[in-house]
């Protein structure tokens, strides 16, 4: 049940997420830049992509499924592409619920599964597959496109070395692992893969060998392997010239520096106070105060055991300002951080004291 819950949000999340993208291109059709994410490998078949979401499933529904769907590509050269699309998902149907079709279609959508299948393609071109072969069999490192000799490269295969098996390889179910290890390299669905099942699956329930499927596309096609661009995000830079209002530019900066200036200690200095105590030097204490603020921009580099403490001695400073300009202290120091280390250095911190005193008593 909870991973029904967990495929419903899903469903739901990215039902969500096409239709902001959809409005979002609407609003915007005059300017909309149309993106596709291509892999480096080609497109791969949906039926293959529908046994390895069985195979997640169960490795009894996967090997049930292809029974299922031996000859099922025939129908790929006469049907259109969506009546194709809706003949696997009626065969998938047969072995899942409502749910997991739904689940199906979506791993469709982002090509889930497409991958796994250019792993496989990978493997099979490590071999490598002998010339003119729609479908081979590797036994013990001998290969063969021909099911009479089959029998001929048992016969010796145990003397051979064993080859190795992957975690995501589909394995015929059978009580023995001690058998001569036989792995087919087939596309599903094509006429070739239907004869050699048929012979190695009955040789895998009598005991003879271990059946191994592994996917082998013949002839990829041209097409591109186009996948969902979740995560994905075109910038686009405008570097034409534009012009800029420069009074616009000085109120930006005076603004900010008005805001700097709003901060009452500066090195030490109480400049509220001062500015009540000696309103005839008002002027001068601001140009002293802006100059100081400037000097402090100047980034200087610290010991290590001076940085130890700067965390207690700006939270110090912090704590010990007036609540209402507290916050406006904490998001000058956070945003300035780089180039406020040596003024918050030089601060004496009470509660790094304490701290020290309480480190000292225990």
């Amino acid at each position: 049940m909870a991973r029904a819950a967990d495929v419903v949000r899903l469903l739901l999340g990215s039902t969500v997420l096409c239709c902001s993208l959809l409005g979002a291109r609407t609003a915007s059709a005059s300017k909309a830049v149309t993106a596709h994410l291509a892999a480096k490998w080609p497109a791969t078949p949906l039926l293959l992509e529908a046994s390895e979401f069985m195979a997640e499933e169960s490795n009894e529904k996967f090997w049930q499924f292809l029974e299922t769907v031996q000859e099922l590509a025939i129908y790929k050269q006469t049907e259109s592409p969506y009546s194709y699309y809706n003949l696997i998902l009626k065969k998938a149907g047969q072995f899942l619920d409502n749910l997991h079709i739904n689940l199906l279609k979506f791993a469709f959508s982002i090509r889930a599964y497409s991958p796994t299948i250019q792993m496989f393609q990978q493997i099979a071109a490590d071999e490598p597959p002998p010339d003119g072969c729609d479908a081979f069999v590797v036994i013990h490192k001998k290969h063969t496109c021909k099911i009479n000799e089959l029998k001929k490269l048992l016969k010796k295969a145990t003397s051979r070395p064993r080859p190795y098996l992957f975690k995501g390889d589909h394995t015929f179910p059978t009580n023995k692992e001690s058998l001569p290890v036989t792995i087919l390299y087939a596309e599903i669905g094509t006429r070739a893969f239907g004869k050699f099942h048929t012979v190695l699956s009955k040789k895998a329930r009598n005991g003879e060998i271990l059946y191994v499927l592994r996917h082998y596309i013949q002839k990829p096609v041209s097409q591109k392997m186009y996948l969902s661009g979740y995560g994905v995000e075109l910038a686009i830079k405008s570097t034409e010239y534009k012009a800029l209002d420069d009074t616009q530019v000085k109120t930006v900066t005076n603004a900010t520096i008005k805001d700097e200036i709003e901060i009452n200690e500066v090195q030490g200095f109480l400049f509220q106070k001062l500015k009540e105590r000696y309103s005839d030097l008002r002027d001068n204490l601001t140009a002293f105060q802006k100059y100081l603020i400037e000097s402090n921009k100047e980034m200087t580099p610290l010991k290590v055991w001076e940085l130890q403490d700067l965390s207690f001695q700006a939270a110090s400073q912090i704590m010990s300002t007036p609540v209402y300009d507290a916050i406006k202290l904490m998001k000058d120091i956070s945003q300035n951080f780089p180039v406020k280390a040596r003024y918050v250095k030089n601060l004496r911190s009470q509660y790094l004291y304490t701290k020290i005193e309480i480190c000292t008593y225990i």
